[in-house]
């Protein structure tokens, strides 16, 4: 029987597949799906949707008749939102701010990290694994939390920081005008930089020990090796934390919203883009809110795109 089947199998041209290995991979089919299905329903449902439905709703804006006796209606409009955002100045302003926020900040914040994580791994460090710790504990802390005790320290009635200054005669204006924004970059600094310095950290023990110490039989110094080997063989997880970073920047929320109350009307309450979406949904005007959530979103994916193009053609050149 066996001869006889080889022979037809032969003869037809084709080669038949042991029977096991089809049941096999039959049964194997639904096993990505089965692993994938319940993240692909989770983010469609806590992401897709709620974009979506953001997106479809900027599309009408609310109107209000009388002397608000009768219920506001919603009226198709797809470009009423849009055109009062960018005629907004309050919220226009708001963008400028965190723009600015993320071109001075998040350099500072990345170039401390990458100090940091340089230090740590150096040759001479003692204690990395305390140091390790310490730098991460402050990302370790609620940033609502951490916010309160800065709005503490920046309080003008109960600031350690000027009370110690005071027999100087000096005096730190966390909350004037021109301050207010770097009083809340240095509680973003100081919450994120040893987040970011241990992913730097991690990319720099995949340097293979090898590379540097070829690198110091050849008499290159610390200092050199840093420079020339170090840094370009962390250069993915650079761009990695400035992405992160960026969109960090654009959802800046928690830290002026705490110190509002202290702050003597420096932190209005659309000092950031998502504050001023608040203040929008707060006000009952949703769709208003949800097209400056839309802008918002499609700025910071411009940006983040450009700086993604910007940071491969630079890999390639």
């Amino acid at each position: 029987m066996t001869n006889l089947a080889t022979a037809a199998d032969a003869t037809t041209g084709r080669r038949a597949a042991p029977p096991a290995r089809r049941q096999g991979r039959a049964r194997g089919l639904p096993t990505p799906l089965l692993f994938c299905g319940p993240f692909v329903v989770i983010f469609a449902a806590m992401y897709i949707a709620p974009i979506v439905y953001a997106a479809v709703s900027s599309l009408f804006v609310v109107r209000r008749s009388g002397l608000g006796l009768t219920p506001p209606t919603k009226v198709f409009d797809p470009a009423g939102n849009y055109a009062q955002a960018f005629g907004d100045k309050d919220f226009t302003a708001s963008l400028g701010r965190v723009a600015l926020f993320g071109v001075v900040q998040v350099p500072v914040m990345l170039a401390l990290a990458l100090g940091l994580a340089l230090l740590i791994d150096s040759r001479s460090a003692r204690g990395k694994g305390f140091f390790r710790l310490t730098g991460f504990l402050p990302y370790a802390v609620p940033g609502v939390s951490a916010a309160l005790v800065w709005s503490f320290m920046y309080s003008p009635q109960s600031s350690p920081i000027n009370h110690a200054l005071e027999p100087l005669g000096l005096r730190v204006p966390f909350f004037d005008g021109g301050a207010v924004l770097w009083s809340v970059a240095n509680i973003v600094t100081w919450a994120w930089t040893g987040y970011n310095m241990i992913i730097i950290y991690a990319a720099l023990q995949s340097i293979p020990a090898e590379v540097l110490e070829a690198a110091k039989m050849d008499g290159a110094s610390a200092l050199r090796t840093a420079w020339s080997i170090k840094i370009p063989a962390v250069r993915g997880a650079i761009v990695l934390t400035a992405v992160f970073s960026i969109i960090g920047s654009a959802q800046l929320f928690n830290e002026p919203t705490v110190l509002q109350p202290v702050s003597g009307g420096a932190v209005s309450s659309t000092f950031t883009p998502i504050m001023s979406a608040q203040a929008a949904v707060a006000a009952g005007n949703y769709p208003y809110a949800a097209a400056q959530s839309v802008i918002l979103a499609v700025l910071v994916g411009v940006v983040s795109l450009v700086f993604f193009r910007l940071t491969n053609r630079g890999g390639t050149a």
